[in-house]
Formats: structure tokens, sequence, C-alpha cells
């Protein structure tokens, strides 16, 4: 069995924290911070750990968007009783963010095998970095940033929504990272199209969490380190939440691109030179 010690708890609730909503992959970075620690990534308790901690950056957009959130939901309940209230974007957005979760759901319990084996490898996650930069570079470029929130469809939601995919069997790519590239390619602007990534992550994220739960608890990981690791997790998810929505609004995608490819050249440097596996 594979315990998390509270100091490796304290580290790891960082990295989710930064990382979960920018589109630089938090699964990749938890990964790296797994392997420099010695702690093995492909564990059971290990992957359940992480899954797990997510919802503590999770509860941080719920809180952060909990206007917005009680907005839609209020709309979806009113709507199921009044047919009027049906033709509000709001009550429309919310069956639309149920529906683009489905895809997620249903490739993440038919791969889960390759999603915890040969896809988790540290390999593939320097790979998908580099891959998912040039995506996004390419996104950002082709966008034509003219779309905002009200604006969006379902068909938005659900190319937004499948994107999710790539993050989830290519560790690295960045689940924010994919659905914002693919919200640029539909010609969102950047705030909106990283508002819909947040909205989008909430259900997928929380669903994921729930479900390794009894991996994390049951795979030699206690409850404490559990704990510490989802709080850090929402106190600092929170502030990176508040900082990525003030950066869009003024800048492009370009550094988390360069960062990106860094990020992943330095990752197949350290598996070359031994000292990740």
């Amino acid at each position: 069995m594979s315990a998390i010690s509270i100091g490796q708890a304290l580290v790891l609730g960082a990295v989710e924290g930064v990382t979960e909503f920018l589109p630089v992959s938090s699964t990749g970075h938890l990964k790296i911070a797994e392997g420099l620690m010695g702690i093995p990534v492909g564990d059971k308790a290990v992957v359940g750990f992480s899954a797990v901690i997510q919802v503590g950056a999770i509860a941080a957009a719920l809180v952060y968007f909990f206007k917005d959130i009680v907005r839609i939901m209020g709309a979806w309940f009113r709507g199921l009783g009044n047919r009027e209230e049906r033709y509000h974007h709001d009550y429309k957005f919310a069956w639309w963010v149920l529906y683009a979760t489905l895809p997620i759901v249903v490739v993440g319990l038919a791969a889960k095998p390759l999603i915890e084996g040969p896809l988790a490898s540290l390999w593939v996650v320097a790979g998908s970095l580099i891959l998912g930069s040039g995506v996004m570079w390419a996104a950002d470029q082709m966008g034509r940033h003219k779309r905002g929130e009200d604006d969006t469809s379902l068909k938005d939601a659900m190319w937004v929504g499948c994107s999710q995919i790539l993050a989830l069997l290519f560790p690295g790519f960045s689940r924010s990272g994919a659905t914002m590239s693919t919200a640029l390619i539909l010609d969102l602007e950047r705030v909106a199209a990283t508002r819909l990534s947040f909205f989008l992550g909430i259900p997928a994220l929380t669903g994921a969490g729930i479900y390794e739960l009894k991996d994390a608890i049951g795979s030699g990981t206690s409850v404490v380190p559990l704990a510490v690791g989802t709080v850090v997790s929402f106190a600092v998810a929170y502030a990176s939440i508040a900082w990525l929505l003030k950066f869009v609004a003024k800048h492009s995608f370009n550094s988390f691109v360069i960062y990106r490819i860094v990020i992943g050249v330095f990752l197949f440097g350290l598996l070359s030179a031994g000292m990740v596996g």
C-alpha cells in the first residue's frame, strides 16, 4: 500500500490548486510533483488522492461562481414547471452542461484501465504538454474572439464538453487547455471561453473525485492527508481563478503556451536522465 504524508499532501494540494483551472495541466503537474517526491504515479491510492483533492479546487469554483450557479439553477428549476421560462438562456445552459458532461463520463468509465495504466506514463504527460501547446497556440490565433457567454449554444457546449476527453486520455494535455482552445476555435472571446471551461469542469471533476474516494481511502492513504490536500487545494484554487479571469481579459494564451513547452521539455529531460519514472 502507498501512503501519502501530510507534507506531501501540502505540496500536492498547492500544485492542484494553482494548476487545476490554468491551461497547463493539473494532472501533468501533479504527476511531475509525485515523481520528484518518489511517489508511484500509477498507484491506485495516488490516482485516487489526486482525484479527491480536485474536489477542493472545484469547491473553490463553486464558491467563486456561487451567484452565477444560483442564477442558472434557479432558471432551471423554474423552467421545469413553467414553459415560458424554458426560453431563458440560463435554463437551456443548465441542460447543456449536463449533456456536455455525458461524453467524458462514458469514456472515463470505459477507458479506466488505460487511463490508470499505460496512459498514466510521464512520457505521455510530457508529450501531451507539448502537443497541447501547439493546439492552444493555433486556437488562439484562429479564434476571432467575437462571441460572448450569452451567444453560446448547445453545439458549443457539446464540442467543448467532448474536448475534455483529450485531457482524460492524455494527461498533460490539460482539461482547461482543451476546453478553452475548443471554445476559442468556436470564436468565443477569451473570458467567455474561460468561464465556459469552469462551468463544464464542475460536474465532471466533482464526479471523478467522488468516484475515486473509495480507492484513495481504501488503498493506504489516511483521511488526514486527504483533508489537508483538499483544503490547501481549495484556498489556492480560489486565488488562481480570480487571477486567471483578470489575466485572460487583457492577455493572449501565449504565456501558457511557452510555459507548457518549457515544462514538457524539462520533464523529457528528467525522464531521460532517470530522475523520475
